[in-house]
Parts: structure tokens; sequence; C-alpha cells
């Protein structure tokens, strides 16, 4: 790997970045990209590379706030503007099937021609496929395919060590996928560490590790067996080696999307008692399959549900995709009042309103910690 060291407000890069996503970053398929722009300390992002917004800072078109990142029509357009190329380019979207199709492939192929590694989060492993092992060859660069599975002998099997673990955990899940569970999350642990409380992350896909997290694995990339396995393990890492005062734990789908149920382990194997619910709305189906008539269950239900696997929901957090700020705040007051619960937007009212619970939380949970 590309061992480009930067420092930069006492911050150690792996290298200097940009971001791929081909006309699509102001969209819901870039997420990983949305992710890198928020933050990472994996990588030192220099720019966004999306034909559609170009001339744009990314921070602006991502959520109207300023973060000095130019998007830029090209990669040799960012080339030839700072007269330096990076060492990588990570392919920040999530595609429906996890595949690049041949426009996609032709532009990664040309950006190795320029001499730039690739990081890759999607599930179709570049470096597998004759035409780009040519191109690393050749050009002397790396493709970096991250959501590979570890390999068999490396995996973990579910021991029960989890319960040992008295460090109080909250999972942030959702009613869907994509509606900003791991947005939140690291919200939540950058707020509750400016606060005082020592708080690490548990990713569970490819952007919490794009983001540098320490702790974590990637779910969908690991086979069925192993994901509690791999989940406990990752928890007992984050204990042993840091010993928080909380863990934030990233969730994935929703309990009940019909793509791929997923939300039980985090509660059941992870010991999670507390839950931050997300949800979206104005978004009435489940992401991609509204042709099946596949409706999100209301807030109210899920909780119920939640509560039967054995949580407490604590707060409720929002995505206003689809409706008005004038809309969400009156659904905002609405649910605080149908479910007794503080409820917000993690984009645009103040995450530390949940500090008291938070708190409260970990006070009820946290006596026993190592």
């Amino acid at each position: 790997m590309n061992q480009t060291q930067i420092e930069n407000s006492n911050q150690t890069y792996m290298g200097t970045a940009v971001v791929l996503t081909r006309g699509l970053f102001h969209l819901n398929d870039a997420k990983t990209a949305h992710g890198l722009v928020r933050g990472t300390e994996r990588f030192k992002i220099l720019g966004v590379i999306d034909e559609v917004n170009s001339g744009k800072d990314a921070g602006v078109v991502l959520d109207g706030i300023p973060r000095d990142i130019p998007i830029f029509p090209s990669v040799r357009a960012f080339t030839d503007a700072g007269g330096i190329a990076p060492d990588y380019a990570v392919i920040g979207v999530a595609l429906c099937g996890g595949r690049l199709d041949e426009d996609w492939q032709r532009l990664v192929l040309a950006v190795m021609s320029q001499g730039i590694s690739i990081v890759n989060g999607l599930h179709m492993p570049l470096s597998d496929i004759p035409a780009f092992k040519t191109a690393a060859e050749k050009y002397n660069v790396e493709i970096i395919d991250f959501r590979r599975s570890k390999p068999f002998d490396q995996l973990k099997y579910w021991t029960g060590k989890v319960f040992e673990i008295a460090t109080p955990r909250i999972a942030v899940l959702g009613t869907d996928c994509a509606v900003g569970k791991r947005t939140t999350s690291r919200m939540l642990m950058q707020m509750c560490r400016s606060k005082g409380i020592k708080t690490e992350f548990i990713f569970t896909g490819q952007t919490g590790w794009l983001q540098g997290s320490p702790y974590g694995f990637i779910l969908d990339a690991t086979p069925n067996d192993f994901v509690c396995g791999e989940l406990e393990a990752a928890i007992v890492e984050c204990a042993e080696k840091s010993n928080p005062d909380l863990m934030i734990l990233e969730g994935q789908s929703a309990l009940r999307n019909p793509l791929g149920p997923c939300g039980a382990e985090f509660i059941v194997s992870a010991g999670a008692k507390g839950v931050i619910l997300q949800h979206a709305p104005f978004r009435k189906f489940f992401d991609t399959v509204e042709a099946f008539g596949c409706r999100l269950p209301t807030v109210e239900d899920e909780i119920k549900l939640i509560e039967m696997y054995g949580a407490k929901v604590i707060a409720v957090t929002l995505n206003g995709e689809g409706g008005s700020r004038e809309d969400l705040i009156g659904y905002t007051e609405q649910l605080k009042t149908t479910t007794q619960l503080p409820v917000l937007d993690p984009l645009n009212d103040d995450l530390s309103t949940l500090l008291p619970v938070v708190r409260a939380f970990i006070d009820h949970y946290g006596t026993g910690k190592r």
C-alpha cells in the first residue's frame, strides 16, 4: 500500500485522494462520497470528480456547508488545476448490485493510466479482472478491493465473550437502507467526544472503513455464519484497546427490509441495550423495491419490534429527504408527542439535545464498565 503520510493539524492520513461519483454526487447513490466529504481520518480528500456538479464546493452541494472540497469534471482537470495527481481515487458510489458498468470501468481504467491507485468498496473485485490487473502492473498502481471477505481462517465465530464487555452500547438502527444511520452514528460519536464522553464508533459498512474508524468490519462482505462473531470481535477489541465510556454501533439495512433484513444482530448478539432509530418520514416504500408495494413501518411499530428484541429506543432521528423543512418540523413535533422521545434531524438540529438521554443511558448501563 502507498505509505504516503500527510501531516495536517496533527492528523496522519494514508494518502491524498479524489472521490469518483460520475454525475451522481447529488444523489443517494453517492452516499459513500457524502461520508468522505463530511469527514475521514483515512484520506486527505482533495476533490470530487463529478461532471454534473463541477465548479461547485462539494460541501455546499451536499448540505449547504462549504468544506473547501472542489468538484472537477474529470481527474485530468483536477490534475491540471493543482499540478499534481492524488495518490488514490476512491469509488464514491454504492451501486445497486455492487457492480461497475462498462462506462464506469472505462473511467477507472483511465484514472489508473494517470498513475493513480484505486480504492474500491463495491462487491465487484476489480483486481480479479484481467484488464484491471494488467493496468495495475503497467502503470505501477494499486487496486485496493477492501470489501473482500476475510480468509476463512481469519473469520471470527460468535463466542459469547461480548457479554463480558460492560461498556454501554447504542445501536443506530433504521427503518430502511440509506436513511443516514452511519452519518448519525459518526455525528453522535463526535458530539459525545466534544462533551467529554470517551466514545468509539463500530463501523459495519464500507464508508465507515473509508472514514478511518479503527474498529469494525464490513457486514455484507462477511459470510452469514460469521457476522455475529465479527461484530462481537470488533466490540471486544474496542473495549480492550480503547476502554471507552460508550460504543456506537452502525446499523445496516432494517429489521423488515425485504432486500436483506438486518438489525437483530446488534441487539441480540452485540448486546446493544439502547437504540437510536433513524427514519425517513416522507419515504413510503422500502428503497429500490417501491414497485412491490413494501411499505416502511411506522416509527411507533418499529419501536415495539425493537423492544420485543430486548432493547430500548432512547431517541428518534430523521432524514428529511422528499419533504420541506416545515413539513419535517411538523412531523417532528407530532412524533415527540406520540413517542414521548427526543426527535430531531441530525443535519439541521443541535445533536447535543440528545446528551441528557445518552448520559442517562450510560449511567444506567455503565456501572460495571471495564
